[in-house]
C-alpha cells in the first residue's frame, strides 16, 4: 500500500502549498481499502480510510481534518451502515458530497440514499470513483475562504 498523499509537492522554495482535498472513506474490505485509496491518491485526492461508521463519525464530529466528501460502503460491520453516516453527516451539513459503494441491488437508493448523492456498484473502475468525487465537488456549495489584506 502507497503511503497517503497529504499535500502537493512544490518544486518552487517558498511557493505555497496547498492540501489535496481530502476524503472520508468507510470500507470494511480491506483489499477494497487498498483500492479505493489507490484510485483517489490517483486522482489527486488524499483519503483517511476507515473500517466503521462509528469511527467515520467520531472523527468527522470532531472537526480536526476538513473532510470535502465521504465514500461509504452500504453495507458496514457494527451499529452503523453507510446509509445513515450519510444521513447523520447530512444533519450536520446538508449539501455535504456522499458517494455509495454497494455490491447489492441499487432499489434501496432512492428510499435510503441523501439527495445529490451518487452510487457506484462495486466492482467498479478506478476512474469511476474519482469522477464521481469530482463530480460532486464541482457542484457543491465551495467553502468560504478569506483572502490575505
Amino acid at each position: 500500500m502507497r503511503p497517503r498523499a497529504s499535500a502537493t509537492q512544490s518544486s518552487w522554495p517558498g511557493e505555497c502549498v496547498s492540501e489535496l482535498p481530502l476524503i472520508l472513506v468507510i470500507e470494511d474490505e480491506y483489499p477494497v481499502q487498498s483500492f479505493v485509496e489507490d484510485a483517489l491518491d490517483d486522482g489527486g485526492f488524499a483519503a483517511d480510510i476507515l473500517s466503521s461508521g462509528e469511527e467515520a463519525l467520531t472523527l468527522f464530529r470532531g472537526a480536526t481534518k476538513h473532510y470535502r466528501a465521504l465514500v461509504t460502503d452500504v453495507s458496514l460491520k457494527g451499529t452503523l451502515n453507510g446509509w445513515e453516516v450519510a444521513r447523520q453527516i447530512r444533519e450536520k451539513d446538508p449539501a455535504f458530497p456522499i458517494i455509495y459503494m454497494t455490491g447489492a441491488g441499487t432499489e434501496e437508493w432512492a428510499s435510503q440514499g441523501v439527495p445529490n448523492s451518487i452510487l457506484l456498484m462495486k466492482p467498479f473502475a478506478p476512474a469511476q470513483l474519482v469522477t464521481a468525487v469530482s463530480q460532486l465537488l464541482n457542484s457543491a456549495p465551495q467553502p468560504e475562504r478569506h483572502s490575505p489584506t
